[in-house]
């Protein structure tokens, strides 16, 4: 079957297939709001410094990761028990271990911005345009691509789709209160 370069269908698979990843991106916020989470702060950094400055900041927090990586694992087990049949070879294990390791890519995308955003001296919780609305694409295809199985086609569309999202459900993250800052 020879499909054109952007079809509907190779359009809705990479909104399908990159859906943990955007779920885990819009995890820390949303984890901060949970009463019985917001209260677990500690920075992935420690508080630890590289030449005199925070390495990720304080507001890149092992509670935003491991939120962001659970969501991320039980958003491709609902995906995979909507579409995957027992003859794919596909299980519980390998999408909740698979989940993970994607939203943990997509936040390690996100926590290496961060790291240069503090080098190049913009403060947190300032916009640093285009890379914070594309650092977790990078992240998870990275971990995509590791595992196998894009196409050029796949990641130019997660990427156009993705980067668009994150623009809208950025300024509706603020407008609901989960954001101090439209974009």
């Amino acid at each position: 079957m020879n499909l054109p370069l952007f079809s509907d269908v190779l359009i809705l698979q990479a909104f399908w297939v990159f859906l943990p990843a955007g779920v885990a991106n819009m995890a820390p916020p949303l984890a901060n709001k949970i009463p019985l989470l917001n209260k677990w702060k500690t920075p992935l950094d420690l508080g630890k410094s590289y030449n005199g400055v925070r390495i990720f900041g304080d507001n890149k927090t092992w509670r935003g990761l491991v939120f962001g990586m659970v969501l991320a694992a039980v958003t491709l087990l609902v995906e995979m028990s909507l579409v995957a049949s027992p003859a794919t070879g596909y299980t519980a294990t390998f999408s909740l271990l698979a989940g993970a390791l994607l939203g943990f890519g997509a936040l390690l995308g996100d926590a290496v911005e961060s790291f240069f955003k503090r080098r190049g001296g913009v403060k947190p919780g300032h916009s640093w345009f285009p890379f914070d609305q594309t650092d977790y694409i990078v992240g998870g295809l990275v971990v995509m691509l590791l595992m196998g199985g894009l196409t050029f086609n796949i990641v130019g569309l997660i990427f156009v789709i993705y980067f668009g999202l994150h623009l809208v459900v950025s300024y509706l993250g603020f407008l609901l209160g989960f954001k101090n800052k439209p974009i």
